[in-house]
């Protein structure tokens, strides 16, 4: 199995060649299931594995419709984009001025505008919350078999629910997919952006709520008053629908295989990834369990 984190400049250079850039002195910024690069000229490239071409091209189509409708976001560059070489996907965008991660007042201000957005007149696909989480779960060789095979019994369980459908919630709308801090960031010269547009879809808005609670409820990254205020600029508590647990679980299930997935490659997470098996497993105590990011 090829590995996704190797360096992927020959597909850069092929691209860049395409698309009339230049990827002499290109410097990596992260190398893993998605890479990105930095060129010259204050251009970011990211380069997707095999497979992502028509997400790609939405995610382009996205950024556009969202700048066009006022949001802030993160721009792609003016060129006939996104490009395939070799089975890799590259796409070009203007690189974000200075940042950092932002706050969850910044999270529930920018999704409030998302969700308040009608639907695109173009194809932005509908959420699959469970997406590639088998291809995780095939990677996840450092996890016990007996582990694997009960997180593919949850896989299940948490598909077949979101099928029969959710409980009545709020409206239809654009949803981000993954909306955390790190996502919506906070510009050094003030006010929030948005970024990483790979999982935008339309979708129950409960989605992108449920990724700030169950920061809240089973990580402990985002502390209870801090995710008072979170609902009070959004105007909504996800916590109190009788869907939640479903998404909740979702979410978790979510993050424990992204774990593993990256166990497979790198020892430095197998212990993180069977800490986030054992907490579900509930061989460690309540929630929330304090678990350690992903890099």
């Amino acid at each position: 199995m090829t590995n996704l984190a190797e360096p992927a400049f020959d597909a850069l250079q092929e691209a860049c060649a395409a698309t009339g850039l230049d990827a002499r002195g290109a410097e990596p910024i992260r190398l893993a299931e998605n890479q990105i690069w930095r060129l010259p000229n204050g251009i970011i490239a990211r380069i997707a594995p095999p497979g992502r071409l028509s997400s790609a091209a939405r995610e382009i189509s996205v950024a556009r419709w969202l700048a066009a409708c006022g949001l802030p976001v993160v721009k792609p560059v003016l060129i006939d984009q996104p490009v395939e070489y070799a089975g890799r996907v590259v796409t070009f965008w203007e690189e974000v001025p200075a940042h950092s991660h932002g706050s969850t007042g910044d999270v529930a201000a920018a999704l409030k505008e998302l969700h308040a957005l009608r639907l695109p007149d173009f194809n932005i696909g509908r959420l699959d919350p469970f997406v590639r989480i088998p291809e995780r779960l095939t990677a996840a060789q450092t996890l016990p078999d007996d582990d694997r095979q009960w997180l593919l019994t949850l896989y299940g369980e948490l598909k077949a629910q979101w099928e029969a459908g959710l409980p009545p919630g709020l409206p239809t709308s654009p949803v981000h997919g993954d909306a955390w801090p790190g996502n919506v960031v906070r510009l050094g010269r003030g006010g929030w952006l948005l970024m990483d547009l790979e999982r935008f879809s339309a979708g129950p808005p409960e989605w992108d709520l449920a990724s700030t609670a169950v920061r809240t409820r089973t990580t402990g990254a985002v502390t209870p008053a801090e995710y008072d205020a979170f609902c009070g600029i959004y105007g909504h508590d996800v916590t109190v629908w009788a869907g939640y647990d479903v998404l909740a679980g979702a979410r978790e299930l979510r993050m424990a295989t992204y774990a593993a997935q990256h166990a497979a490659s790198d020892p430095r997470w197998q212990a993180e990834a069977q800490h986030r098996v054992d907490c579900l497993r509930g061989r460690v105590g309540p929630r929330p369990w304090h678990w350690t990011g992903i890099l």
